[in-house]
């Protein structure tokens, strides 16, 4: 398990928790990021990463992907 900031570009990885306070993983959760949510990287810029999750892409800092722990 890692958190998903240190993931790589077009790796598939599973979303397995989320750690932070309620109000953090509540929108997090909002977004999709869920248990057993696949999720990869589409692009990096700038302390933002660009995520594909559930047909979406949704782009976060690079706080919010440290608190995502995934497998890859």
């Amino acid at each position: 398990m890692m958190p998903l900031l240190l993931g790589r570009i077009g790796e598939r990885m599973k979303v397995i928790e989320i750690r932070g306070k309620e109000d953090v993983c509540t929108h997090l959760k909002n977004l999709g990021f869920v248990p057993g949510a696949d999720v990869y990287i589409t692009a990096r810029n700038a302390g933002n990463m660009i995520i594909n999750i559930k047909d979406s892409r949704i782009a976060i800092d690079e706080k919010l992907a440290g608190k995502i722990q995934v497998e890859v």
